[in-house]
């Protein structure tokens, strides 16, 4: 009877917990679904926790994958050495104290366009020895061995200096510091693209602007001790968010209640069919804008001939064919190119991309008639340890520890060498990437000695394409945004498989979209 009781008593417990814990889950849920109303998490889920898969490997997870510690990695993976006590802590002090042993952690879910007012909060549980802790968001591919904000497309905020970090590892002075105790707030308005930050519940002020989608919440850690806490919604905020979000839907429904409208009936379908209309003609779909007219009786106000030219060009852009965009614009809009010099340099440097992603007639091929990537047909034969002599894992050897800078990219030619071909160099490096172009240069020697030429002729046109399109900037305002833009481009030369590496975002046919906006609001003035 005894041991029936105890039996009770445990089954008891047991469902007692069970539905304790089906209770915290149901009240995150009732959370995230007041704060989020519009999210259908079957099509974009929230992010709840960090992502055990998507992390640096000095990076440990645990209390449900809410609580992130640093655990280093010198001696592999989690694992201090087995020292006296003055050597561990002489490594311990050593250890962190170089970019190198950064490591971060994104959550498991992008942050949902349909939030409108994204926010997570971050406990700072233990700053550590030093408090290099970076708070911030990063797009998916992102390096995991940096702090949050020091690569393209992150972001981040760090408490050891208060400093913000937008794509470069150049910090900019935004708030106060953070340590032990802190809570920080990370908020994301997604009308707007910009981001704040908050610290014990105080807004700190817009930190970004201009923020690309798809973000993922990311905290980055460096020397040992630091812990941090997430809260992504499954308790309450110590920043008022709530409140914030009332006041945004406010501001958008005033917005959309002082519109200005027609009073009329009549008026209301004529300001619809002019908006529908305009929408089509603007976007070159011709044979709809021709059909809207004549059920509507709203007229055209372009040429139908024009529309087609613009659809003609548009058409090649979103194909990838920019050379053959670019000699089509210059017969139907003479002289269009020649005034507009950065709408120029955005297509060439589109056509860049393009010659590497096989689009471009210029430097692609085609096998079967599927294009093709010259750099495919350019990695050496494996070696004996499943790498090629000048690639590891497919990335020209560097030294990716050093962060970016403003002058990543070296506008200074690189050094010639003794063999015949050093004058096809020429095209500048990417610095932290050293041989970028030299790697494929390198190469042409062995094409020269081939039966088939075609792959060393498209490398050529591609370097020498490369440095036209150098030259061409160097004509322009220089700014970090046409540095960076060189700097990507660049880089996919370093990489035997472009579309896997870090910058291949660039050769996704979603990318032509914005040039062949561009172009087309150019064209119609």
């Amino acid at each position: 009877m005894k041991l029936r009781k105890l039996e009770m008593a445990a089954m008891g417990s047991g469902r007692g917990m069970m539905d304790s814990q089906n209770q915290v889950q149901s009240d995150t849920v009732d959370r995230l679904k007041l704060l989020y109303p519009n999210v259908n998490e079957e099509e974009t889920p929230l992010p709840r926790s960090w992502s055990t898969k998507d992390k640096f490997s000095y990076i440990g997870l645990s209390q449900n994958n809410l609580r992130v510690h640093y655990k280093g990695g010198t001696q592999g993976p989690g694992r201090r050495p087995h020292l006296p006590y003055l050597h561990l802590r002489l490594w311990m002090y050593r250890h962190g104290k170089t970019h190198k042993d950064a490591a971060s952690v994104r959550a498991t879910h992008p942050i949902p366009a349909a939030c409108g007012l994204y926010y997570f909060e971050v406990r700072i549980v233990s700053k550590g020895r030093d408090g290099y802790m970076g708070i911030g968001l990063s797009a998916h591919g992102v390096n995991m061995n940096r702090l949050p904000g020091w690569d393209k497309h992150s972001y981040g905020y760090h408490g050891d200096d208060g400093h913000s970090f937008c794509s470069s590892g150049t910090g900019q002075p935004y708030g106060p510091t953070f340590t032990t105790g802190d809570v920080i707030g990370c908020g994301v308005n997604l009308v707007d693209n910009t981001c704040f930050y908050t610290k014990n519940g105080h807004h700190l002020g817009i930190a970004f602007r201009g923020l690309p989608p798809n973000l993922y919440p990311t905290v980055g850690l460096q020397t040992p001790g630091e812990v941090v806490d997430a809260n992504f919604g499954q308790q309450p905020f110590v920043f008022d968010i709530e409140d914030m979000l009332r006041e945004l839907r406010a501001r958008t429904r005033r917005a959309i209640d002082e519109f200005p409208l027609p009073e009329e009936q009549g008026q209301w379908q004529q300001a619809l069919h002019r908006m529908v209309s305009t929408y089509l003609v603007h976007h070159g779909y011709c044979s709809t804008a021709q059909a809207f007219s004549r059920a509507t009786g709203q007229p055209i106000d372009e040429d139908i001939a024009s529309i087609k030219n613009r659809q003609r060009v548009s058409k090649l852009v979103v194909s990838g064919r920019i050379g053959e965009a670019i000699d089509t614009t210059r017969a139907l809009y003479p002289g269009l190119l020649e005034r507009d010099h950065d709408l120029l340099f955005l297509l060439k440097y589109r056509q860049f991309v393009e010659m590497v992603n096989g689009s471009d007639q210029e430097g692609g091929e085609k096998a079967n008639g599927v294009a093709t990537s010259v750099i495919s047909h350019t990695s050496r034969a494996p070696s004996a340890n499943g790498h090629s002599d000048k690639h590891t894992n497919g990335v020209a050897e560097a030294d990716s520890s050093r962060p970016p800078s403003e002058d990543d990219v070296d506008m200074s030619p690189p050094p010639a060498t003794n063999g015949e071909h050093a004058g096809e160099e020429a095209l500048p490096l990417v610095k932290g990437m050293p041989g970028v172009t030299a790697s494929l240069a390198a190469l042409l020697p062995d094409f020269r000695a081939e039966a088939e030429g075609g792959s060393r002729a498209s490398v050529e046109r591609m370097l020498a394409f490369g440095r036209e399109l150098y030259a061409m900037s160097q004509k322009l305002q220089q700014d970090q945004f046409v540095k960076s833009m060189l700097e990507d481009a660049f880089s996919l030369l370093a990489y035997s498989n472009p579309w896997d590496s870090p910058v291949g975002w660039q050769l996704e046919p979603v990318r032509r979209e914005a040039v062949c906006e561009a172009l087309n609001s150019a064209i119609l003035g």
